[in-house]
């Protein structure tokens, strides 16, 4: 499955502040989930976010929020998105079969969304350094378990330039800007 910008979704789950202190890896994962939503506001890609128990574990950080002040997080308990009603208003607003997921943990929220996500006919693409887990090795078997199930893998650039389509694009040297 190829990424179109106008079939597309961004769902970030759960970049919030508690739960990000203590993951691995997470500066990358910062610079990447900052260039992915810069590119997704350029490309007018939709971004869906979402908070898990946002008094427990602080709200969504500000490094990223205000890269969209006018997207506002979707609250859950629940782990899967899926199971949360005003996610799933949200997500059929859009009418976009394609999803682009990630955020932390990888192997709680992000894996039983992506099975939820499967089981209900998107194509599922993960972007692998925009999720992390606290420990590594949970966000491998994560992975190898999305991927399992029917989800494709990606990273940040390969998905941004899959979206943008050409050099040609009347997009490019802003997408260019937001890469470098």
């Amino acid at each position: 499955m190829k990424l179109i910008a106008g079939k597309t979704v961004l769902v970030m789950i759960d970049i919030q502040g508690k739960l990000f202190n203590v993951i691995h890896d997470k500066s990358s994962l910062l610079e990447n989930a900052q260039k992915l939503v810069k590119a997704m506001r350029v490309l007018s890609v939709p971004i869906i976010l979402t908070e898990q128990n946002p008094r427990g574990l602080g709200s969504t950080l500000p490094e990223l929020t205000q890269l969209m002040p006018e997207v506002k997080a979707v609250s859950k308990f629940c782990f899967s998105c899926c199971q949360n009603a005003d996610f799933e208003r949200e997500l059929s607003r859009f009418n976009r079969k394609q999803v682009l997921l990630c955020g932390i943990e990888a192997h709680v929220c992000v894996h039983q969304t992506a099975l939820d996500l499967l089981s209900r006919g998107y194509e599922v693409q993960i972007v692998t350094d925009v999720l992390s887990s606290r420990i590594q090795s949970n966000k491998e078997v994560a992975l190898a378990r999305m991927q399992t199930e029917g989800a494709k893998l990606t990273v940040t650039e390969m998905a941004i330039f899959e979206l943008l389509g050409s050099a040609d694009s009347p997009l490019f040297k802003e997408i260019l800007k937001v890469i470098k």
